[in-house]
This record gives C-alpha cells, structure tokens and sequence, in this order.
C-alpha cells in the first residue's frame, strides 16, 4: 500500500473523509494541518495572523518533504493549498475531493459547528476573495488529481467507501 493524498479546496471535506475511511482501510491517517499546529503550537490561523502566509507555506514545504521521505501506509488529508508541493507525486496517490463552491460554504454553514469551521480557516473569512482563490485552484486540482471524487450532496461515509474503491482500482 501507498500513501494516499487528499487534496481539494478548504472545507471540502478531506479530514472528515479520511477519517471515516480509517473504519473500511488499514490505513493510518495524518492531517497536514494538525501537524503543522503541533509543530507551532498554534492554530493556523494564528500562525496567518503573527506570520503570514508566506511562512505558513515554508511550514507545509517541511511537512511534504516529512511525508514523502518518512510516511507509509497512510491517508494523508492535505491543506487546501498543499497541493502547491513539489513533491506531492512521490508522496502518494493523489485523489481530488471535487465540489462546487458554493456546495461547499452551503456544507460549512450547515455543519453543527459551522462558527468553528468557518473561522478556523482564515481564507474563508472574505467569501468574494475565497470564489476567486477557488476558481484559481481547481484546475490545479484537476490536473494533479490521479483520482477526483465528487463529493456533492454525498455523506462523509459515501465518499470514504468510493474513495478506497477507486485507490484499489488504481493500483
């Protein structure tokens, strides 16, 4: 087994996805967020806030060389701008977790922590600069995805289910 990498925009679902997977998979399971605030010991968006995003970006550069030199056997749920890694082929298959933006916001703002979600992800707090960083990044996404998962109107386990069947598939 080899890794495999979740990419896609913020709030997309990656987290939620990977860990439901963890119940159907032997897979181990990572987020590149949290590591990053382990590594800091502060949120991201403190770290946004005190830093910037420029070194928000060197922090993820360290994770992704971590990853593809010492991670094994595991799901990783990336940041929604990790996908920008050099590196993100050798670390593992890359399945896009692909949504519409607004189904994406409408997914937040439902969730029952929605104030939580919304503000820990500090590129959301401007909705009009979060559609154009959107229509920025999915093309991206598609061309690096070696997978795309439509994750519309789909449960969390859904996904995780199609997600694993598709990486088997894949080889």
């Amino acid at each position: 087994m080899k890794n495999i990498v979740l990419i896609g925009f913020m709030g997309v679902g990656k987290g939620s996805i990977a860990r439901e997977a963890l119940k159907y998979s032997s897979y181990m399971t990572i987020d590149t967020d949290d590591i990053i605030e382990s590594m800091e010991n502060r949120k991201i968006k403190k770290i946004f806030e005190e830093n910037g995003e420029e070194y928000f970006r060197k922090l993820e550069k360290r994770v992704a060389k971590w990853l593809e030199t010492s991670v094994h056997d595991t799901l990783i749920s990336t940041g929604g701008g990790f996908y920008k890694q050099t590196n993100l082929q050798k670390i593992g298959t890359i399945v896009l977790l692909d949504s519409p933006f607004d189904a994406i916001i409408k997914r937040l703002k439902e969730h029952p922590n929605a104030k939580r979600k919304l503000k820990k992800r500090p590129l959301l707090a401007d909705l009009k600069k979060a559609k154009k960083l959107y229509d920025e990044r999915r093309p991206q996404y598609l061309k690096l995805a070696d997978i795309i998962i439509d994750v519309t109107e789909k449960s969390a386990q859904e996904c995780a289910k199609e997600l694993l069947k598709k990486v088997k598939k894949h080889g």
